[in-house]
């Protein structure tokens, strides 16, 4: 595992002393990430729905950093208005953010394409839009310290090779890849900016979105495994940050990513992993 030490050498953004503003931070990844990024000496801010579960989180949080390190507030991601108040008040309690896990999410499934049109906004708004509203919120205040800050966006393997069961949550993983694949090209072009986006792609982890799990499946990680990977790809420079699992491997994935941009190159069906006629053909292609 990469260290502390070897981490903020290499990421100033990561510091002692420094803000890490985490949304979704009351479960799953948001809260290890916050637990061990107050473990770096950061101070904290834990957004997420308001209630019990944040306080309790924040309290976690508290005790690792201290209460005076650790900020927690009640926030919609959907809602612009609440990413700026989020902004707002982070900035004014610890003077600067330098880095912003844009990590909300939802993963409630709407069902068909033509039904639930309100449920399938619902979830497009926290998902894609809760990710927008944080760059909105975040990044001019960002650049305008002048300092080191990181941006990282959790997107899915989901919205890479898109498998059916839950369309609703394929597309708003597809909106974040791209999305953050743009923001990192305007940071890069940016003049003088000293912030970067990342693109954190976990693999099969048990969060509270891990559905009908009551404990943690054998092949999936843990959101500590999770971060422990994520700080290592940022101190490689790596924009992608794809996560294996105890189920896939990288080399799994990458073939699986190949084959679905080959269903446009090589002018198959749309999903052709999964129909019957590419079925052989697949299964080929994976163990060659």
């Amino acid at each position: 595992m990469t260290t502390d030490a070897e981490i903020q050498s290499a990421l100033p953004a990561l510091a002692s002393g420094n803000v890490a503003v985490i949304t979704g931070g009351a479960s799953g990844i948001g809260l290890a990430a916050a637990k061990r990024l107050a473990a770096m000496g950061l101070k904290i801010v834990l957004a997420d729905i308001g209630g019990a579960r944040l306080d309790e989180a924040a309290g976690a949080v508290a005790t690792i950093a201290g209460d005076s390190a650790v900020l927690a507030v009640a926030t919609d991601v959907s809602k612009p208005d609440e990413l700026d108040r989020l902004a707002e008040k982070a900035f004014g309690a610890f003077g600067g953010v330098s880095l912003l896990m844009n990590n909300a999410g939802v993963g409630n499934n709407p069902g068909k394409p033509w039904e639930n049109r309100d449920a399938w906004k619902r979830l497009l708004e926290i998902n894609f839009w809760g990710i927008v509203h944080g760059v909105e919120a975040f990044t001019p205040r960002m650049l305008a310290t002048g300092r080191p800050g990181l941006i990282v966006n959790t997107g899915s393997k989901q919205g890479i090779t898109t498998p059916p069961g839950n369309l609703a949550y394929n597309v708003s993983k597809s909106g974040v890849k791209t999305f953050t694949e743009g923001l990192a090209h305007a940071l890069r072009n940016e003049p003088g900016a000293k912030v970067a986006a990342h693109l954190l792609i976990p693999g099969f982890t048990y969060t509270g979105l891990t559905e009908g799990a009551t404990e943690k499946p054998a092949g999936a990680w843990t959101g500590e495994q999770v971060i422990d990977f994520m700080l290592a790809a940022l101190v490689r420079g790596d924009f992608y940050i794809l996560c294996p699992d105890n189920e896939a491997t990288r080399p799994m994935d990458e073939k699986r990513m190949a084959w679905a941009i080959g269903d446009i190159i090589e002018n198959r069906p749309a999903l052709s992993r999964w129909h019957p006629d590419h079925k052989e053909a697949f299964a080929a292609f994976m163990e060659s």
